[in-house]
């Protein structure tokens, strides 16, 4: 179920970060388009362009698949946050759409376009025919002895006026003046801050060795720690490297309790004549250690 096409070469670093964790939950997940489809409530072709790097997955469709992937989504939607400031979504022309907005599954696969609302003329002045009626108005009211300004003018006028005056009023508030006579540029804004990168994931390795008659992997020496789906960090690490020492593959030691991890338990667990439950406890921790 692995993806086996590669990301886009031009894509930032920070979105190919995100990709690639997402990319590796569903193959951890052993999941196909059609199952995240199901679960997630975002289509195929949805995740198909998401996962390939064509359209930035919007926060939810992250959301969801770290929920169905029982892991924290804290660190996923860090990196979803920078890789919206740096996205770069290559959109033809007379599209508008923008990245990470996908519609779920059920209201369409395709992009919506909008069309370009045509350019109102100013108030008052109505249609270009009708600017000339004015225009007219004026010339008219001329020979007559008496010119007349026409309602749309004055509203223009005085709207030109506010903006003036708001300039105005903007400008001397920037401007801190002292009372001693030296006059000092108001205090710079803070630059805006920018969410640092979040930690890589931790890389676990498995040191395989016989202590006091236990087996111990080197990562965490806990023997009754309670450990079920989802749980993450280095005693599920530990699990799965006596895991792997039994026989019994976990799937990738990355110290998170996943579905291959839970499998992998459960068949321990028959083995060894335990409750059958898919949760690591003290009987489960020693059948690993023994």
């Amino acid at each position: 179920m692995a993806l086996r096409k590669a990301l886009p070469a031009e894509l930032d670093p920070r979105a190919r970060q995100l990709l690639t964790e997402l990319r590796r939950l569903k193959d951890h997940g052993e999941l196909s388009m059609r199952q995240l489809a199901t679960r997630t409530g975002y289509s195929q072709k949805s995740w198909e362009r998401y996962l390939g790097g064509r359209t930035l997955p919007p926060r939810e469709a992250v959301e969801a698949l770290a929920r169905i992937s029982g892991v924290d989504p804290v660190r996923l939607l860090a990196w979803h946050e920078v890789a919206t400031d740096t996205w770069k979504p290559n959109v033809p022309a007379g599209t508008a759409t923008q990245a990470g907005t996908e519609s779920p599954a059920g209201t369409g696969d395709q992009a919506g376009t909008r069309d370009q609302a045509e350019p109102e003329s100013p108030a008052g002045t109505g249609s270009p025919a009708q600017a000339e009626v004015l225009a007219g108005s004026v010339t008219h009211g001329a020979e007559a002895g008496h010119t007349r300004l026409p309602g749309g003018w004055l509203r223009v006028a005085l709207v030109a006026g506010a903006v003036a005056l708001v300039l105005a009023v903007s400008s001397a508030v920037l401007l801190v003046v002292r009372l001693d006579g030296h006059s000092e540029p108001a205090a710079a804004l803070p630059a805006p801050s920018v969410a640092p990168a979040s930690s890589p994931a931790p890389v676990y390795t498995c040191r395989i060795q016989r202590t006091g008659g236990l087996w111990y992997a080197g990562i965490s020496r806990t023997q009754d720690a309670g450990l079920s789906f989802g749980a993450a960090g280095p005693d599920v690490a530990e699990a799965q490297c006596l895991l792997r020492r039994a026989g019994i593959s976990p799937g990738g030691i990355d110290g998170m309790f996943g579905p291959l991890t839970q499998r992998a338990v459960l068949a321990l667990q028959k083995r060894s004549g335990l409750d059958v439950d898919g949760m690591i406890g003290p009987h489960t921790w020693k059948a690993l250690r023994g």
